[in-house]
């Protein structure tokens, strides 16, 4: 699934205006995203945990790397869809709404993981020297999902909207702005808020 055009445009330009806005010299630009994130929509926390998510990619990657583990795991992948599918039935989501925006978020995640498979296979001396418990890092991302499926569930009526795209989209500058994420990482952000919208 791609991402509708304009919303990769707009998040790439709340993504390149963060970028600017945290550059050396623009200290007065700075208090206008403060303001702006004083008023943050419902949106906000699903961009975050988007972003949360997205972090522990870093962490699967290294207990993945150098093993006979990959990147793609169907069957997990599936077990995650079949959990959160559940909760949000549970929450009062839409099943088939959450499980669709769950695989963006696991796209995402590959993305990462793929990404920074490229760096260390280019750069060796980057490469984890230590392999996290792939087990530990799960409970993580099972608490992250949790979190998400309710922030969905509560951001419901924000994402029927058609101000929900701009919406969304200052949200994930504000998240950029907060995190820093690199190019990968921002890259992978876009990709995993494709289906927020409806």
């Amino acid at each position: 699934m791609r991402i509708a055009a304009p919303l990769r445009h707009t998040l790439l330009a709340a993504a390149a205006t963060a970028a600017l806005l945290s550059a050396p010299g623009t200290a007065t630009a700075a208090p206008a995203l403060k303001a702006t994130q004083a008023t943050a929509s419902a949106l906000h926390p699903v961009a975050a945990l988007a972003a949360e998510r997205l972090a522990t990619a870093d962490l699967v990657a290294a207990a993945k790397w150098g093993t006979d583990s990959p990147i793609d795991d169907p069957a997990r992948e599936q077990q995650v869809l079949d959990t959160v599918a559940a909760q949000a039935a549970q929450v009062g989501a839409d099943p088939d709404e959450v499980r669709r925006i769950f695989r963006d978020q696991i796209e995402a995640n590959k993305i990462v993981q793929r990404g920074l498979y490229q760096r260390w296979t280019a750069h060796p001396e980057q490469a984890p020297t230590t392999r996290p418990d792939l087990a530990v890092v799960r409970q993580t991302i099972n608490r992250i999902n949790t979190d998400l499926v309710q922030a969905l569930a509560d951001s419901t009526p924000e994402r029927t909207v058609p101000t929900c795209r701009p919406e969304l989209a200052l949200a994930a500058l504000q998240v950029h702005h907060e995190q820093h994420p690199d190019a990968l990482h921002t890259r992978a952000l876009v990709r995993s808020l494709a289906s927020v919208c409806r």
